[in-house]
């Protein structure tokens, strides 16, 4: 039972007694004069204060912390800016529905509502972006608030919660209580339920198990393993997903992603029954709600989401089911067999798997595909992967093949800028795993400050920046629309991130051929902090299926 200590603490020691009861190791964050009393009261702790360069840097970062360890990762930013600046974290996490928490020092309750200094009500700033957002104008009640924003994190569909701490309050003095751990609450299937599943699932002759979202553990990916093995079904992932099921494994179907393989895409849809653990069924993952079209599909739909209000809410499940993935996954491996005999489409979706995901070469100098297949053959199965949004993470998604879970750092929101401060985070959380990541021109110079937080902090890390001078997405799109009337997507080739590398004290090079990156990459393995790999590359190329030059010819244009 709680009991209220001997001293009166301030409000801030007593917000971090809770970062301790809860586990907290590592804050990431950028100081702020609003929140001082909780950098002072940090002082005295094992709780690691990771400084960042930018908050949208930290606040990614802590997203990272949160898909790595299944808890929240902790933010901590001041007022206004900054605030500002962390929302495309947040953003992050609320999309990828992982748990974190953002600390946001706010002014002083006596100058509220007077557009102080930097002043923003967060309750309107983040409604639609966070679980739960609130401010905490009682000191007597932050051992509350702290409780309850670990709670709404990591219970039902995980996400960000962002509290406001006046700084006046921080300072109070109040009875300090200590809180329990915070528990997550668990849902599981009921008998029922499942008993209705086992029935649908035994007649069906054409099933297709789809996972996706977080809340995964390595337990829980185990049993949705036996689950298809005993069951005989194709196994896909939704959209960035690639890491909860072994790509490797002889039931892996493939990326339900962007830039889908059709064949992949037909084996969904010619399903009789689609059964979807975890994943929202976004428009990334159903190609713009093209390859699933909502409301009601043709096949028979178990949808089963740790979320009630998700269920039902695009799509109309025949079958819907609130729980977790660990006792979801738990209960799926408890049904046995319910399918007897061995489905031919298996083995046929794997070994298409395996033929679209091996390059098939190509003429530019430098090979994007043969780059992430050398570093796929060349690094340990546990390798942390991380890329933010860009055409270059097509050539990542699509032929690099995952093989454990918490290897995969991709944001479903697509916010470029993510591979950075998630490769740094990676290495901070887990040193003895190797970090990667892929970042394009543009996507790097959203967050391009975080690697000096990778130096200052020691991070093993590898970056490899895909340099063609444009925003390649974008004018993607930009030529199938506007064939030849280029506006606002180059940047230039006129960065030299190797250089840049270097001047923040890390190893950088630059490679423009296929066969100079292997020795290229050898020498980024030997390093012991930051090394950079500039892979200068043709801008004509847009994707391993697109290039400028083909998307003008097919619209008639020179």
């Amino acid at each position: 039972m709680s009991t209220p200590t001997a001293t009166p603490r301030t409000a801030a020691q007593v917000l971090v007694d809770g970062l301790i009861a809860n586990g907290v190791d590592t804050v990431f964050g950028v100081p702020g004069e609003s929140y001082l009393s909780v950098l002072d009261a940090l002082h005295d702790t094992d709780i690691r204060f990771v400084n960042c360069r930018q908050e949208g840097g930290a606040s990614m970062m802590a997203a990272a912390h949160g898909r790595l360890t299944g808890q929240p990762g902790i933010c901590m930013v001041t007022r206004g800016p900054g605030a500002t600046n962390a929302s495309s974290g947040v953003h992050v996490a609320f999309q990828d529905s992982l748990p974190m928490i953002l600390f946001i020092g706010q002014v002083a309750r006596d100058q509220a509502d007077r557009e102080a200094f930097q002043e923003i009500d967060y309750r309107r700033m983040y409604g639609q972006m966070a679980k739960w957002v609130a401010q905490i104008d009682d000191p007597s009640r932050v051992a509350e608030y702290v409780s309850r924003a670990f709670h709404t994190a990591i219970s039902g569909r995980p996400g960000p919660v962002v509290l406001a701490l006046p700084e006046d309050m921080l300072r109070e003095a109040v009875q300090a209580i200590a809180l329990p751990k915070a528990r997550p609450a668990r849902s599981a299937p009921t008998p029922d339920a499942l008993a209705e599943l086992g029935e649908r699932l035994a007649r069906a002759e054409r099933p297709f198990l789809l996972i996706g979202g977080s809340g995964w553990t390595a337990e829980a990916c185990d049993h949705i393993r036996q689950f298809a093995e005993a069951n005989s079904l194709p196994v896909g992932v939704s959209f960035r997903c690639q890491d909860l099921f072994d790509n490797e494994h002889p039931h892996y179907a493939g990326h339900v992603g962007i830039g889908i393989d059709p064949v992949l895409g037909e084996t969904l849809t010619s399903s009789d029954l689609l059964l979807v653990v975890g994943a929202r069924l976004g428009e990334m993952t159903t190609s713009s709600y093209e390859l699933l079209v909502p409301p009601a599909l043709p096949q028979t739909l178990i949808h089963i989401h740790a979320d009630p209000e998700e269920l039902g809410s695009v799509y109309q499940p025949d079958l819907p089911i609130a729980a977790d993935m660990v006792s979801a996954a738990a209960a799926l491996a408890g049904l046995g067999s319910v399918r007897s005999g061995t489905d031919p489409r298996v083995a046929a979706a794997h070994d298409r798997f395996l033929a679209f995901t091996t390059p098939a070469g190509s003429t530019a100098a430098l090979d994007m595909g043969a780059v992430v297949r050398h570093v796929r053959d060349n690094t340990p199965a546990d390798t942390v992967i991380c890329n933010g949004a860009g055409n270059y993470a097509i050539w990542v998604h699509r032929y690099f093949r995952y093989r454990q879970l918490g290897t995969q750092l991709a944001p479903t929101n697509g916010a470029m800028g993510f591979g950075p401060p998630a490769a740094v985070a990676a290495a901070i959380t887990q040193p003895e795993k190797l970090s990667i990541a892929f970042s394009g021109d543009g996507c790097l110079m959203m967050t391009v400050q975080e690697l000096a937080t990778a130096v200052q902090y020691g991070a093993k890390m590898i970056e490899i920046v895909v340099n063609n001078g444009i925003y390649g997405t974008i004018r993607m799109h930009q030529e199938r629309r506007y064939p030849g009337r280029v506006s606002g997507t180059t940047m230039g080739q006129t960065t030299d991130f190797a250089a840049l590398a270097r001047a923040f004290g890390g190893h950088g090079e630059v490679v423009e051929r296929t066969e100079d990156f292997p020795a290229a990459f050898a020498r980024a393995l030997a390093c012991d902090g930051l090394a950079l790999i500039e892979l200068r590359v043709d801008p004509d190329i847009l994707s391993p299926s697109a290039t400028v030059s083909g998307l003008r010819k097919a619209a008639g244009q020179a």
